[in-house]
């Protein structure tokens, strides 16, 4: 006999099987429902917190602001995190820093040109020699040279025999035997012969040259025009000189530098002649040279759009040398100036302000132009009066 069975979820069961599986179901959904429940219950308690929350958050503000001013209510976590002091109004020394560099003085560099043209027999002196005023620096075997040692061989021939003639006739006039036309002849020819002499030897002592050196020395010496150092170099041994203007070497001084600033066309009020001043070297970390300015130019540089000033150094040991960077600080006469802290300071788009106190617990955003940052505090120009009460620690927690 066939049992009886049904066909459920796509299997054969009995009617037993049948109901502890309804029974399961059962219990299953009424565990999901009460889930349910439960989810939608803690999610609605969740709100109620999150909005009483916000509501708390309302009724108690960090601060309130009231057009251009920001209030701090009472028991506002704000009031822990500020710290107001008054602007000082103290007496401040203006620096002016300003990049400089190293130079030669122009009044202690000399360029070495050659008298005339010809070829470099010898060179002396290699580039950074150290030389002094008549040292030897180079010998030319130069064909000017020649023709002026000619001219002067024969202005002194043409002087010796009118010398000789002069004499001849004055002896011939005391004896009577000339007439005083003879001698005026010969005075007239013995001063040109000399005025003629005269010349030649100018010539030769303004080549740098002996006029009574032997013919097979007759070579022109170039000599240093001062004492210093080479510091550029442009011929060697056989070249040919071909045109007296341009130099053959420069010599320069060094034991008096400039040390030369550049200084902005807005700062150019700020520096005189005579102001002190102090140099750094990166050469010479530490070390700080005093000195005051010797120089201001009246001309702007056109292409910097900076006034230079320059500032002299004794320079004994040759420590300072040109082409060296060097930054310079102006010091400027003693001024009062509004000086707050640093950390008063906060940058409001492209303008830098700070907040000052206008009541207890009441702020007002103030925009100012700092005018010298020294150390931890900076000197005011203008936008706050000495006294002001203002924020000196936690205003970005009022910035906007």
């Amino acid at each position: 006999m066939v049992d009886d069975r049904r066909v459920f979820s796509g299997e054969i069961l009995r009617s037993s099987d049948r109901r502890r599986v309804l029974a399961r179901s059962a219990l299953l959904f009424a565990a999901i429902g009460f889930g349910f429940v439960a989810l939608a219950a803690y999610l609605t308690d969740g709100f109620g917190l999150l909005g009483r929350s916000r509501t708390t958050a309302l009724e108690q503000p960090w601060s309130i602001r009231e057009g251009s001013k920001i209030l701090v209510p009472e028991g506002s976590p704000l009031r822990g995190r500020l710290t107001v002091a008054p602007a000082a109004n103290q007496p401040v020394n203006p620096k002016l820093v300003l990049p400089g560099v190293v130079e030669a003085d122009p009044a202690r560099t000399a360029s070495v040109l050659p008298p005339l043209g010809g070829r470099i027999l010898e060179l002396k002196v290699s580039l950074g020699d150290r030389v002094d005023k008549g040292q030897l620096l180079a010998i030319i075997d130069s064909p000017d040279l020649a023709q002026a040692f000619g001219d002067d061989d024969k202005a002194k021939a043409a002087f010796e025999m009118a010398d000789k003639n002069l004499k001849r006739q004055e002896a011939l006039v005391k004896a009577r035997g000339a007439s005083e036309r003879d001698l005026d002849q010969a005075r007239n020819d013995h001063a040109q012969a000399a005025a003629e002499y005269r010349r030649t030897q100018a010539r030769l002592q303004a080549i740098g040259a002996a006029g009574e050196a032997q013919r097979g020395q007759r070579l022109l010496a170039v000599k240093a025009p001062i004492g210093g150092s080479v510091t550029s170099l442009s011929v060697a041994p056989g070249n040919m000189i071909n045109d007296p203007t341009q130099p053959i070497m420069t010599i320069a001084d060094l034991s008096t530098v400039w040390v030369t600033a550049l200084v902005p066309e807005k700062d150019v009020s700020s520096v005189a002649k005579d102001r002190d001043v102090e140099v750094s070297l990166s050469a010479y970390p530490g070390k700080v040279l005093h000195g005051k300015v010797l120089f201001v130019s009246d001309v702007i540089e056109a292409d910097t759009r900076r006034n230079k000033i320059r500032i002299a150094f004794s320079n004994p040991d040759y420590e300072l040398k040109p082409n060296m960077f060097a930054t310079v600080t102006a010091v400027g006469p003693e001024q009062h100036r509004v000086v707050v802290p640093t950390s008063a300071l906060l940058m409001n788009n492209d303008r830098t302000s700070v907040f000052v106190a206008t009541a207890p617990w009441t702020f007002e955003r103030r925009t100012v132009v700092p005018q010298l940052e020294e150390g931890s505090s900076v000197a005011i120009s203008s936008g706050l009066t000495g006294g002001e009460e203002v924020v000196v620690k936690g205003g970005i927690l009022l910035n906007d």
